[in-house]
């Protein structure tokens, strides 16, 4: 799997989590989603993700 897959599973993974929780659990939750959407709209303009630099450290290849 390569670090491009592996960030579009897991955000998508926190997302829809998070969203269960906000609806079965507690409204808190959705503060994570907010939080998972922020974080992918400001690598869109840095070209850096936090989570990448992790998987990277994992192992994954980038292609």
């Amino acid at each position: 799997m390569t670090v491009e897959k592996a960030l579009r599973l897991i955000a998508g993974s926190f997302v829809f989590i998070s969203v269960l929780l906000g609806y079965y659990v507690s409204p808190y939750f959705l503060l994570f989603t907010g939080f998972v959407g922020l974080n992918l709209v400001q690598s869109a303009f840095s070209g850096w993700c936090p989570m990448m630099a992790f998987l990277r450290m994992a192992g994954l290849k980038d292609q």
